[in-house]
């Protein structure tokens, strides 16, 4: 895996991050330990609280002493995700450390003399890197937060902020972390970060849960430009039967596959009505769940079920999940469909989305073709990415094949082409939603809750604030977007009928009263509160 280019700085701190980037291995959030390292006890601002309450529990993702680090050479760390908190299948490269050993069980590096907790080695790498800042440059602060104020101009901005923070709450300081990170601005990032470790919490309200990732991905950003520590860490990684369930629990406590498949399966089902066969092409097959249900209602057609075939285009890290390739997949939707009456084939495309050509697809002459996009478009790279543009040469491939239905399905959130600070708040204002709903329906110490945000939903947050280039996938667009793209390529978009709306909301009375649906520009919006989270459409 290739490490990512952090935004170059100028100045002193360009002279800190001198060093070339190289190889290494992903950075897992699951691993990372909060420090504590002293801060004022009068700190009484909101999600405070005192340190020996914290030395008990702040850790924002399951750790344990085998975490280690070594100090081989200059380097960055990067996180790579590949699939969305929402996609029904979450798939992450759970691989070990092609660097370890299989005898190496205790999870340290085979490589490097020095071993320490990996936590105090980010407290010595900040310290360092704002020790030098201030060494070298102590005018470079000399500016006041407020020029009117002539008591407060003899202090440094590291002093100024320090007597600010009182007064913030996680999320004011989180922004304030954000910005002196995209200004490079070390010397504020460090003491900024301190402050937050006592303010987060996985077990605390929702922003401290989302504030305790987006700290983690902030320090991972840092760790990334070129640090002069290099930093390994492993992943302690989930089963396979661990993983299923932590997405089962998502599943559970908030709509977001049920939006997706029950939503789908109506615009499929009307789309194809009268057809005799049908070939339904899954971008993302994941335990092929959603088939099962649409094979059911398809056995009771008037006149006598269709031929169904079932195309599973799914990236091949995903069998960790699933504990086995697509044939596991092949073989659950075949019993279903013998079950049924209702003839049956499977075709498994182990292949990474963004890679399908025509070949991979089996497409036969005479079926009436439907395709399924479930969150899985946000993650292949458009022009932004590469000139190679995957995003938009997939839907135009998929367009010459003259598809009955398309049905899209996807997070309405704008992180693909923003810069750093713009996408730092629009992942802060949409994951305050999702934690917020998670929230509604879990306590705030059940460890199924914890687990799940952790490995469902933590990656995805570090990736969109860490990486940028190749290593970033989580790339989403509003819905606005998506309708050009489509537009572009050929597609009409199709009118959703008042079944589909029907159904999903009769799904949500499942939920917390603060999900709602819209039926708007032609597409299904579910929302918390006043801010969307999802939407679907249909598109030919």
């Amino acid at each position: 895996m290739q490490t990512f280019h952090g935004s170059q700085s100028s100045g002193t701190t360009q002279r800190l991050y001198h060093q070339p980037m190289q190889q290494v291995e992903p950075h897992c959030v699951s691993r990372f330990k909060i420090l504590n390292n002293n801060v004022s006890s009068d700190n009484s601002s909101q999600g405070t609280a005192d340190s020996s309450h914290y030395n008990e529990q702040f850790f924002t993702l399951d750790s344990s002493p085998a975490d280690y680090v070594s100090y081989d050479s200059p380097s960055g760390a990067s996180i790579s995700s590949n699939r969305s908190p929402l996609s029904p299948q979450y798939s992450q490269s759970y691989r070990s450390d092609q660097h370890l050993s299989p005898e190496n069980t205790n999870g340290s590096p085979v490589s490097g003399s020095s071993m320490i907790d990996d936590g105090i080695v980010l407290k010595h790498i900040l310290r360092e890197l704002e020790s030098k800042l201030l060494s070298e440059d102590d005018d470079v602060c000399s500016y006041s937060f407020n020029s009117m104020n002539p008591e407060v101009t003899s202090l440094t901005k590291s002093d100024r902020l320090m007597q600010m923070i009182p007064r913030l709450d996680v999320k004011q300081v989180l922004l304030a972390c954000a910005e002196a990170t995209a200004d490079s601005d070390i010397s504020n990032v460090a003491p900024l970060i301190n402050v937050l470790e006592r303010m987060v919490s996985v077990t605390g309200e929702p922003m401290q849960r989302l504030g305790a990732y987006m700290m983690e991905g902030i320090k991972a950003r840092l760790l990334s430009s070129g640090s002069i520590i290099y930093k390994k860490l492993k992943c302690n990684e989930p089963t396979s039967s661990e993983l299923m369930s932590y997405m089962g629990v998502i599943y559970q406590i908030v709509p977001f596959y049920k939006f997706a498949y029950m939503s789908s399966n109506v615009i499929i089902k009307e789309a194809i009505e009268n057809e005799p066969r049908i070939h339904i092409i899954d971008f993302q097959i994941a335990q092929g769940s959603q088939w099962v249900s649409l094979i059911q209602d398809l056995s009771s057609r008037p006149g006598g079920p269709p031929m169904i075939r079932v195309t599973g285009v799914d990236d091949s890290n995903s069998a960790y999940a699933r504990g086995g390739g697509l044939q596991l997949v092949g073989q659950r939707l075949t019993k279903v469909a013998e079950s049924c009456g209702v003839p049956f084939e499977f075709h498994g495309a182990a292949i990474n989305g963004s890679e399908v050509k025509l070949e991979n697809l089996s497409v036969r002459h005479g079926e009436a073709l439907v395709v399924n996009f479930p969150y899985v478009l946000h993650h292949m790279p458009d022009e932004s990415v590469s000139t190679a543009n995957h995003r938009d040469r997939l839907l135009r491939l998929i367009k010459s094949l003259s598809p009955k239905v398309v049905t899209l399905v996807e997070q309405e959130s704008n992180t693909n082409t923003s810069p750093f600070l713009p996408r730092f708040r629009e992942t802060l204002d949409y994951y305050t939603a999702m934690f917020e709903a998670i929230d509604a329906s879990r306590s705030r110490d059940d460890r199924q809750r914890i687990s799940a945000e952790e490995h469902c939903v933590a990656r995805d947050i570090v990736n969109m604030i860490a990486c940028e280039g190749a290593e970033r996938v989580e790339r989403h667009e509003l819905f606005g977007k998506w309708r050009s793209r489509l537009s572009m390529a050929g597609y009409t978009q199709c009118q959703l009928s008042y079944t589909v709306g029907g159904v999903v909301q009769d799904m949500l009375k499942e939920y917390s009263g603060n999900f709602r649906l819209e039926h708007r520009n032609g597409a299904l919006f579910l929302r918390w509160k006043n801010r969307d989270l999802v939407t679907c459409s249909a598109w030919r």
